[in-house]
């Protein structure tokens, strides 16, 4: 007997952590089950009739109580204790068929079985209660696990809005609200500051932004206008507070203190997600800020120092014109003039190139996108290079059949000029401007470019110079050259820009017998019927 006892306690926990069924089929099923026990607690008690002590046979009716107590409730289990009892002492305790009791020999007896019966179901009782609420703090972990990690891997917490309303509207047993911060809070109540999910009246409005002044919670339970029916709740963290829940109640008059604990911990998840949020907001922001500021900051150093050769050159030959123009001869005024215009050139050049790249560098931009041929383009850089090439070096070959090109031809143009210019100042012979239909990047598939080359066969780039040459006011040295040509050092960085701004790459290829090659990667986009008409 005390064996079956030990092995009942030890799976006593397992089974009454199962659910119960609340309706009346689990009620009347449960019913039935604690009939069955007590015919089966009486049937086994009369087969041990006069082999074993009346003490014996009590412990029949006790297992059948304590087990009956496993579904039924609190008071039917007291109840089923107590008609075991009475049942046991009407049929086995003498005198036999009545509720008689001999005092002296039996009332120990009984009270100790009625005493251990009640005591077993209101500790089974307990321990059910206990597992109810295990179980649903385990569901409600694991809930506002899932939210977290749906919070933390969001870019923008805000959209995890509505199902957080929902895990709210579980707890109070009605539909919830939020009202989330768009930025910082507002100095006076205001619609376009805040975004609101799930409905709510103009009171409920107050009260949210009333909480999220105060950053305090009201309601029932809170010590707070505990006349309200429902909870307002703050979505708190470090920084205040970035919102306020709406936490309707079903029951106002029996809110629980552990759901409205578990609900601000949920508004306090939220909170702190929009703090994140708003805090990689500001980060990113002041990050292009002291990028621009960092830029604006070089690029006036870099004017300041390379601007002054130009303008120093063409103050002495503006000078020399206009104090000694009347000595000179004819071929010096040329010259000086033609220094003027070299100059004025340099200088208009590298102001549309820092303006170009100041203007891709600045976020949002947007570019002039049409359809182009190729052809259109490189006549236009052709046009434009032999204004500077007396010699005729530059030439271009281009792949018959090329598609067109979805881009800005402002910009490419000033990107072949720039690639042209180069090749010129540190190459004395030919320069190719070459375009081909290439199927794939190298390594890459199913991806079609147009590669606009401009090639020539100067010293090339230093190795030391090739990672670096692509970068703001970096100047690099030609193979084997002490010096950098003059400039402010953004021509190729402003290139790249461009490049990239098309969706495309800029290359820097050293060609097998001296001499660089620029090439130039774009995209080829399908254009529609009329444009390739």
């Amino acid at each position: 007997m005390n064996a079956v006892m030990l092995g009942l306690n030890q799976g006593l926990y397992t089974v009454i952590a199962a659910p119960r069924r609340a309706s009346w089929r689990g009620r009347v099923a449960g019913g039935a089950g604690a009939a069955v026990l007590w015919a089966a607690a009486w049937g086994g008690a009369t087969v041990l009739d006069h082999h074993v002590d009346l003490a014996n046979q009590a412990m029949l009716f006790v297992i059948a109580s304590v087990v009956a107590s496993i579904w039924l409730s609190a008071p039917a289990a007291f109840a089923f204790a107590l008609a075991c009892m009475l049942s046991f002492n009407w049929g086995f305790v003498p005198p036999r068929g009545s509720l008689e009791v001999d005092f002296e020999r039996h009332a120990v007896l009984l009270a100790a079985m009625l005493a251990v019966s009640w005591l077993i179901a209101g500790l089974v009782w307990r321990l059910r209660a206990q597992a109810t609420a295990a179980r649903d703090a385990a569901r409600w972990a694991g809930r506002l696990q899932a939210l977290g990690e749906a919070l933390r891997d969001s870019a923008e917490p805000a959209d995890q809005a509505r199902p957080v309303a929902e895990a709210l509207a579980d707890l109070g047993g009605a539909p919830a609200a939020l009202m989330l911060l768009h930025d910082e809070l507002p100095p006076a109540d205001s619609a376009e500051a805040v975004r609101v999910q799930g409905t709510i009246d103009a009171d409920e409005r107050a009260g949210l932004w009333l909480c999220l002044r105060q950053s305090q919670s009201f309601g029932p339970g809170t010590g707070r206008h505990t006349e309200q029916p429902a909870w307002y709740l703050p979505l708190r963290s470090r920084g205040g507070s970035h919102g306020a829940a709406l936490v309707r109640l079903a029951d106002p008059g029996s809110a629980s203190e552990i759901c409205r604990i578990r609900a601000q911990a949920l508004c306090d998840l939220l909170g702190v997600a929009l703090q994140r949020a708003t805090l990689a907001r500001q980060s990113e922001a002041a990050r292009e800020m002291a990028q621009s500021q960092g830029v604006r900051n070089a690029l006036l150093a870099s004017i300041s120092h390379d601007y002054r050769t130009p303008l120093a050159v063409i103050l002495g030959a503006a000078s020399s014109l206009q104090d000694q123009g009347e000595r000179l001869s004819a071929s010096q005024r040329a010259h000086l003039a033609t220094q003027i215009v070299d100059e004025v050139r340099l200088l208009s050049r590298m102001t549309d190139n820092t303006l170009q790249l100041a203007r891709l560098d600045a976020p949002g931009v947007t570019l002039r996108l049409d359809w182009e041929s190729s052809e259109e383009i490189v006549g236009t850089a052709l046009a434009h290079a032999r204004r500077l090439d007396n010699d005729h070096r530059v030439r271009a070959r281009l792949e018959p059949g090329l598609p067109l090109l979805r881009c800005d031809a402002m910009l490419l143009s000033q990107l072949l000029d720039n690639l042209v210019d180069n090749a010129l100042k540190y190459s004395t012979g030919p320069v190719e401007l070459v375009v081909r239909h290439q199927a794939a990047l190298p390594g890459e598939t199913g991806a079609a470019h147009v590669v606009i080359a401009v090639r020539d066969r100067g010293a090339g780039v230093a190795p030391a110079d090739r990672r670096r040459v692509f970068e703001v006011f970096q100047r690099g040295h030609a193979a084997g050259a002490p010096g950098a040509a003059r400039g402010v050092g953004v021509g190729l960085a402003v290139c790249r820009a461009i490049a990239r701004a098309h969706g495309g790459e800029l290359r820097l290829r050293p060609r097998a017998h001296g001499g660089t090659s620029f090439e130039l990667w774009l995209p080829v986009v399908t254009p529609p019927a009329e444009a390739a008409e």
